[in-house]
């Protein structure tokens, strides 16, 4: 029989995935590792048990112990998986601008969670870095995990990561591209790599707002570099002691926005739902796209799964209301989320017209298509009960399929606005789509007008 002892046993061998669309414009063969198959869907599952194993070795954490650290989520989940089977209780700081589904899942697991604030200091007493501190002092039989200066976060990666892509890649790789964050990720393989081969070119990507990547090119902590931003789990406010800059060869920086529409187009463009900082790395990819030539085989971390993310990146309105989809193309697929009215109102061939009319004042709707058995197989408009009823009123006890007119036409859920209005005129005033669900919807010139208004 083939099975696991205990679920962090599963922990590790993550497959390589070719990206083929996304990096279709850079030479060279990308090779996305990704972490979301660890049994936590991140690659914090490695740190996890690593830091709980070296912590039970030394004698810092005893049976029974409390487990405290201060995590964006990921972290977290990845002790909590290993708390469980070693029988550890957890509790979790972390930042406001968390995704509440990080934070349910964590809960899930048993864990208790301490929601602090983004935007203050680490050495502010309200920061989850010092409540994290605060409560293992407080807390007997705890230990604070500490995954920025715990050097067992950057020897998981050693000790795996780093080995499973050397053979993967049967020693081709020729660089290695990952978000930059508590160091562990970058560190740990980079500096297995590196004794592999030193011509390994390390590329961190960061984003606007940490200080990582003035640190990396000049060496001065220069808090000006700090500001808010809203990508999750990656930059830094401080140097967290897993940091060895000379291992790094490159960082470039992100911005929120352009991370955040890059992990949409991953999702689209090669089936990979990954969270932010995989579009964070993707939209750095196509900024150092001139570090690459043809024979270069660069392997990309992906660090963890898209679920945790779809109240945010995956959420037009979240992303309408942080400016993010401005520069995206209204579809058919925008439009009819948008719609006020979800469901398709529409007439059946064997209702009356008077009833058909009824429907559509009811509703303050001007058309209706005609449906049955799923299929659209008419239309009926007010410009058509109109001149049916001056060419005769007896019309109106009719049924509808004996008047009504053609179908509205049919379009993609990807087709644009542009294509839309191409469609809608004086002779036909709407489209119709079916949406991933299986379910028509109608686009009528109104919905197409209020959406290219915003």
């Amino acid at each position: 029989m083939q099975y696991f002892n205990n679920i962090v046993d599963t922990i590790g061998n993550t497959p390589l995935v070719k990206l083929n669309r996304i990096t279709q414009n850079i030479p060279g063969l990308f090779l996305a590792k990704v972490e979301y198959f660890n049994p936590g869907n991140s690659i914090k599952d490695r740190i996890g048990i690593k830091m709980i194993l070296d912590a039970e070795a030394d004698g810092r954490l005893k049976p029974g112990g409390t487990i405290i650290e201060c995590t964006s989520g990921n972290t977290g989940m990845g002790l909590a998986l290993a708390s469980v089977v070693r029988g550890y209780k957890c509790i979790f700081t972390t930042t406001d601008k968390q995704s509440k589904q990080k934070l349910d899942i964590l809960r899930a697991l048993g864990a208790e969670v301490i929601v602090c604030p983004t935007n203050v200091e680490p050495e502010d007493p309200r920061s989850y870095y010092s409540v994290a501190k605060r409560l293992a002092k407080e807390i007997p039989n705890s230990i604070h995990m500490n995954q920025y200066d715990n050097l067992s976060n950057r020897a998981a990666h050693y000790e795996t990561t780093g080995p499973e892509i050397w053979k993967q890649t049967e020693g081709k790789i020729t660089h290695y591209v990952t978000t930059i964050g508590t160091g562990g990720t970058v560190m740990g393989t980079a500096m297995y790599l590196k004794e592999k081969n030193p011509n390994i070119q390390v590329l961190g990507v960061d984003v606007y707002g940490s200080l990582l990547k003035k640190y990396h090119d000049t060496g001065d902590l220069d808090m000006n570099e700090v500001f808010p931003y809203v990508t999750e789990g990656i930059g830094e406010d401080f140097v967290p002691a897993n940091y060895d800059m000379k291992y790094i060869d490159h960082i470039e920086q992100v911005t929120d926005k352009d991370g955040a529409i890059m992990a949409r187009k991953l999702a689209r463009e090669e089936g990979i739902f990954c969270g932010y900082s995989a579009g964070t790395l993707m939209q750095g990819l196509q900024q150092m796209k001139d570090k690459f030539d043809k024979d270069a085989v660069v392997v990309c971390i992906l660090h963890d799964h898209g679920s945790r993310y779809v109240a945010k990146i995956y959420n037009d309105e979240w992303m309408r209301e942080r400016g993010f989809l401005t520069d995206e193309p209204v579809t058919a697929k925008s439009i009819i989320e948008r719609k006020r009215i979800k469901e398709l109102v529409s007439a059946s061939p064997n209702e009356t017209v008077a009833a058909a009319f009824k429907k559509m004042k009811e509703m303050a709707l001007t058309q209706l298509p005609v449906v049955e058995n799923d299929a659209i197989i008419g239309s009926i408009t007010e410009r058509d009960i109109l001149q049916l009823l001056m060419d005769n009123p007896v019309n109106r006890e009719d049924e509808v399929g004996k008047l009504m007119s053609k179908p509205f036409p049919v379009v993609g859920l990807q087709d644009t606005a542009q294509d839309i209005s191409k469609l809608i005129n004086a002779q036909n005033s709407a489209v119709m789509v079916k949406a991933n669900s299986g379910l028509w919807s109608i686009i009528t010139e109104f919905d197409l007008i209020e959406a290219m208004a915003g």
